[in-house]
């Protein structure tokens, strides 16, 4: 009998699968997170060996599990053909099939999103031999397709190509009754625009699906699919290049240790040696927080920004409104390679207060309030969304710094008068504000609900 789990990872928007046959009493796991207990008590509960554990390509997102849940499975790694992978595993050929009892994989060359990128065919022999299912990886999503600009311009063009043929020459030829599991759901950055489904099948993105339902030829596809692309995310150049390397630090996250205020002052006092991270609401953040300290809210993009705006290499400290609220946020680090953890503020803001340390805060404006106060001389608009974004209507006058890359630009604003931050939603905008703080600006305020907010209530919108 079939065994088909899908494990859905928030944050990352990433699905993995395991699949088997009870009967035969073994599975594979494909595209496993890095913290691989969950597949190992699905194995347990369910009363299955992992047989292969499956990589559909060298992912740029989240650091993979699967040499540690070969290691703690006694599974065989299973990848498609690649020079640059520095550890042990079996590059299978186009055609392979990977029998599970009367379930198969067959491997599928599907190149595009990168070069050794492999889909997998489900059969179920219950079903007959026709095949019903493919694991499309990072190629084919709902309503969108594999972005293939992560490896650098030199490569961009060629793997748009590759993508393409594999859409129309490699897949579409299936059916349109074949079914569609893709590594990743709505919010990840892995696609231009990814739908809400999780699923979906091949006749429903040739109705839906611009990448499909459109007649281009090559080059109409390429020049379509690279307009308009938005930056690849910071981490995921640092996460490529971890993927192919031996794997380290495969028990789990660290516990970091709860720290009284006094030691956590002076541990994070050098803001060029440790990185200071406030993972509490925005509004908590701007009523009072340690004084330079970077607000990523614990929300569903708290991974993403925290790959944006951290890096590996200097020590994070963390406070948040609770120890269970810095463990999550501690095990979301860790599935991006994030692991120096080195402490945290024990019992938050309130061990802080009590002992009558330093506050800083951040003022809140409501839409309503940045329109009336848009054109005062004093007030400086900030609009920190991507270009993309901003290229769909902002608010007048303001001047555009995509967060990402804030830090650099500085020297282009005046200290001196205040400082008005928005985005979509008012999280980037307070990620801003918090940078703006660190560095100086006395004056800063943030807008809760942003351009949401400003777009419900029909406020003035300038073009680019």
């Amino acid at each position: 009998m079939l065994i088909f789990e899908p494990i859905y990872t928030d944050g990352l928007a990433q699905i993995s699968y395991l699949v088997g046959d009870s009967k035969a009493a073994v599975a594979a796991v494909i595209d496993p997170r890095r913290d691989i207990d969950i597949y190992l008590d699905l194995a347990r509960e369910k009363g299955l060996r992992i047989g292969y554990v499956i990589e559909t390509h060298i992912h740029a997102d989240f650091v993979s599990g699967a040499q540690a849940l070969a290691e703690r499975s006694g599974a065989e790694i299973i990848g498609g053909c690649s020079p640059n992978y520095g550890f042990e595993l079996r590059q299978a050929a186009d055609g392979e099939v990977l029998e599970l009892g009367q379930v198969s994989l067959e491997i599928i060359y599907s190149p595009g999103h990168t070069p050794e990128h492999i889909s997998l065919l489900l059969r179920d022999g219950q079903q007959g031999d026709e095949p019903c299912a493919l694991f499309t990886g990072d190629t084919l999503f709902n309503l969108d397709v594999g972005r293939p600009d992560l490896l650098g311009e030199d490569s961009t063009r060629q793997l748009a190509a590759q993508l393409y043929a594999t859409l129309f020459t490699r897949y579409l030829p299936l059916g349109e009754r074949i079914e569609i599991y893709p590594c990743h759901g709505a919010g990840s950055a892995c696609g231009k625009s990814i739908g809400d489904r999780r699923r979906s099948t091949l006749g429903n993105e040739l109705l839906f699906n611009p990448a499909l339902n459109q007649r281009r030829n090559e080059g109409e596809f390429i020049d379509w699919l690279l307009s308009g692309m938005p930056e690849p995310p910071r981490h995921y150049a640092r996460l490529k290049k971890l993927n192919t390397r031996p794997a380290m630090n495969t028990g789990g996250p660290a516990l970091p240790p709860p720290l009284a205020p006094e030691e956590f002052r002076q541990r994070t006092a050098d803001h060029s040696v440790v990185q200071l991270v406030d993972v509490r609401s925005i509004l908590a953040f701007g009523g009072g927080h340690v004084p330079g300290a970077l607000n990523i809210a614990l929300r569903n993009e708290f991974v993403s920004w925290a790959g944006w705006m951290l890096d590996d290499k200097r020590p994070i400290y963390l406070i948040g409104e609770d120890s269970h609220e810095v463990h999550q946020a501690t095990l979301q680090l860790y599935r991006i390679g994030l692991d120096r953890v080195a402490g945290y503020l024990r019992n938050g803001m309130t061990d802080w207060q009590n002992a009558g340390l330093p506050l800083a805060s951040v003022g809140q404006w409501t839409v309503h309030e940045l329109n009336r106060r848009r054109e005062d001389p004093q007030v400086q608009v900030l609009d920190v969304r991507a270009p993309e974004e901003v290229g769909q209507g902002r608010v007048p006058g303001a001047r555009h710094a995509f967060v990402a890359h804030l830090p650099e630009g500085l020297d282009q604003l005046d200290k001196d008068r205040t400082v008005a931050t928005y985005c979509g939603s008012g999280y980037r905008a307070s990620i801003a504000a918090s940078i703006l703080k660190r560095h100086g600006f006395s004056r800063v305020v943030n807008v809760p609900g942003s351009w949401i907010a400003w777009r419900k209530d029909d406020l003035p919108v300038a073009e680019r």
